[in-house]
């Protein structure tokens, strides 16, 4: 079903331009906002091999989170699966140990973890059931992503396809945003009802198909909200009609937070995964055994050395006013123009906000003096995310106490 795709806020136009929505108070003001985020696509891997194939692939530890049995969750509604495991975030990287693509795994209940058909009784074990992954991923590179897992599957027994067509993937963001689970805040609406009983149009994700639809919390950080996987035809559940909108606020929310997501933001075949702070985003077990890419990753988190990492950007003219145009794009230079030298690169831009990859003692030393390449009347201001672990910025403090 073609969505559509405009803006449907019934609040002035104005704020939800790129032009002036530029700040996280703008955004929490009106939220909790969701968006359709055209930018991912869904796969899914389905066979007995599944787990295996992908725990000798990824950066994470998928056996122990969706091999181990699931603990039994909410009592069984007409509108909630029992059993729930939440999401994954991980990557594939190359045997060089640089970053390739990101992935927000996802394992739909079994049938005997809902309702049956009737939806008077739980769901009947299916011992013929095969195991079941989703992802969504960066659906520019899609593609890709299914022919370059293909080439490591082998003779593993997993079934690799996109079902893009069939499942998209929503972000719930914003203000206002509760931190309880849905099935807490709202509990008949928790999965795939909106309220007052059994949803007769949803009722299907929890009886008698292989598909719980649901939102879960973001994998990576609570400030990010909840995302998930629903089908194609289907608006979720919790999303009011005043407060869907472009995934272009999502992005905003997201560069603010100093995330970046996808192959466009962390460059394929080039990006260091710690440089990207995946980390911090539980993207990497440093349990696990081998992995593809994971001695160079090993060595440089144990070494303890991060000289570069992905920071939040302000872009402001010399008055320190806010840029209003699109004047930095996607691969800008940042330089000191006092020295010269370079700083960093811009690695996503929306507005007078971006992300961008930086020495971190230029970065904060020099905040607000830093310029753009070829665009001097254009500053660069770095800030540090409140989620930062303090340690990643302790060394800049000690420096900056010493000097």
């Amino acid at each position: 079903m073609q969505r559509l795709r405009q803006l449907s806020f019934h609040l002035p136009r104005t704020l939800f331009s790129i032009r002036t929505l530029h700040t996280k108070p703008d955004l929490e003001k009106v939220g909790p906002l969701a968006s359709l985020l055209e930018s991912r696509s869904v796969v899914r891997f389905r066979g007995p091999d599944t787990l295996k194939f992908l725990q000798g692939l990824l950066t994470n530890d998928v056996e122990r989170r969706f091999g181990e049995a699931a603990a039994p969750g909410a009592p069984v509604t007409p509108n909630l699966a029992a059993v729930t495991v939440p999401p994954m975030y991980a990557a594939l990287l190359t045997p060089q140990g640089r970053f390739l693509y990101d992935l927000f795994l996802y394992r739909p209940p079994k049938t005997d973890e809902k309702l049956d058909p009737t939806g008077s009784r739980p769901g009947k074990k299916n011992p013929d059931e095969p195991f079941e992954l989703m992802a969504d991923v960066d659906a520019s590179v899609a593609d890709e992503l299914l022919d370059t897992l293909k080439r490591y599957r082998l003779r593993s027994k997993v079934e690799i396809e996109n079902v893009g067509q069939e499942f998209s993937c929503w972000q719930r963001y914003g203000g206002n945003l509760s931190k309880a689970p849905p099935h807490v805040e709202e509990p008949e609406a928790a999965s795939v009802g909106w309220g007052s009983g059994v949803d007769c149009a949803a009722v299907l994700s929890s009886r008698g198909n292989n598909h719980g639809w649901q939102w879960f919390k973001d994998p990576r950080l609570d400030c990010l909200g909840f995302r998930g996987i629903f089908p194609s035809n289907t608006t979720p559940p919790l999303v009011e009609a005043d407060k869907e909108t472009d995934e272009k606020n999502y992005i905003l929310w997201r560069i603010e937070n100093g995330v970046a997501e996808g192959s466009s933001e962390i460059p394929k075949g080039e990006a260091m995964p710690l440089e990207y702070n995946l980390v911090a985003l539980n993207a990497k077990s440093f349990d696990k055994g081998c992995y593809v890419g994971q001695e160079l990753v090993a060595r440089t988190h144990h070494r303890g050395v991060i000289r570069k990492r992905l920071l939040p950007l302000r872009f402001v003219d010399n008055n320190g006013e806010e840029v209003v145009e699109q004047r930095v794009s996607p691969g800008s230079e940042v330089v000191d123009p006092e020295s010269g030298k370079k700083v960093g690169t811009v690695r996503a831009a929306l507005g007078c906000r971006g992300l961008g990859i930086l020495r971190l003692e230029e970065a904060f030393k020099r905040s607000g003096a830093l310029s753009i390449q070829g665009q001097e009347d254009v500053k660069v201001e770095t800030s540090r995310p409140d989620w930062w672990p303090t340690e990643w910025f302790q060394e800049y403090e000690q420096q900056t106490v010493v000097a």
